[in-house]
């Protein structure tokens, strides 16, 4: 009895000692590329003040997901939870949301080949932008939406996916291809010419739809471009190719935004104000 419990003992030490070192190991390898994030940040924090907040940053390896936090100094990041998902996460990914398993805070959520260039950082700040969004008025606006409120009847959580937009009928993308060219060319009265007939051949949930993804990441976008510019990288305008998709939305988003922010400055500080404005 006493030897089974001495070599228990030894067997809980060697497993505890065990995940102490994979744990520094995880710490060391994303030592100096988290506080080159933090770097990174301070040169482009002007930009927008939602760049001025730091986030976790939850980076998935071997199916698990190494949740880095900021330290009590705020001034660099520390590991903070080590969880496995509930899904699959892919390879690639780059996203925002709250993290169950981490009193449901907003976090950056990565794979580790993110820190491989430069754009890697800026994506994560992208996805700041969302988690900054989140916590600013998301849930508030979700809410005021018919289309939101019908997937959430459904306990449809990837709406925002995979909605069916009738992205290849023919009313819709000829006009979101002369809006793309106006907003591009920075005509403002073609733009709002698009607008009221894009609202007035989509259905309400469509139109609904194609607002939400232009505001959430058409905003995005339009940080991730700013950032790109000041680290002199090529700016993002992808999605302008047809057949249209989603992703069209981020691209036509930033240009709209861009205008209305041109129109009023409000705008760009009060993103709520900005998403009602684009919903008209």
């Amino acid at each position: 009895m006493i030897l089974c419990t001495f070599l228990l003992l030894i067997a809980t030490y060697a497993s505890s000692r065990g995940q102490e070192e994979s744990q520094t190991i995880i710490v060391e390898k994303y030592k100096e590329s988290l506080q080159k994030l933090l770097d990174i940040q301070k040169k482009i924090e002007r930009i927008h003040p939602f760049l001025k907040k730091r986030y976790p940053v939850a980076i998935v390896e071997a199916d698990l997901f190494y949740v880095f936090d900021l330290d009590l100094s705020g001034k660099r990041y520390t590991l903070a939870k080590i969880a496995k998902p509930a899904l699959i996460v892919p390879k690639g990914i780059r996203a925002a949301f709250p993290l169950d398993f981490y009193e449901n805070k907003m976090a950056c959520v990565v794979s580790e080949e993110v820190f491989d260039d430069l754009s890697g950082y800026v994506m994560i700040f992208h996805e700041f932008i969302h988690c900054a969004q989140t916590d600013c008025c998301e849930y508030k606006l979700k809410s005021e939406l018919s289309v939101a409120q019908a997937a959430q009847a459904k306990n449809d959580f990837m709406w925002e996916l995979n909605h069916p937009f009738p992205y290849e009928d023919t009313d819709f993308s000829e006009i979101y291809t002369i809006f793309l060219e106006a907003a591009s060319d920075g005509d403002a009265d073609k733009v709002f010419r698009c607008r009221a007939f894009l609202k007035e051949t989509l259905n309400i949930p469509d139109f609904e739809y194609m607002v939400w993804e232009e505001w959430k990441e058409g905003f995005a976008r339009l940080i991730e471009n700013r950032i790109r510019k000041k680290l002199d990288l090529a700016e993002n305008h992808g999605g302008t190719e047809q057949p249209y998709t989603r992703v069209t939305f981020y691209e036509g988003g930033a240009r709209f935004i861009s205008i209305l922010i041109d129109k009023n400055k409000e705008f760009e500080k009060d993103i709520e104000a900005l998403f009602h404005r684009m919903l008209r």
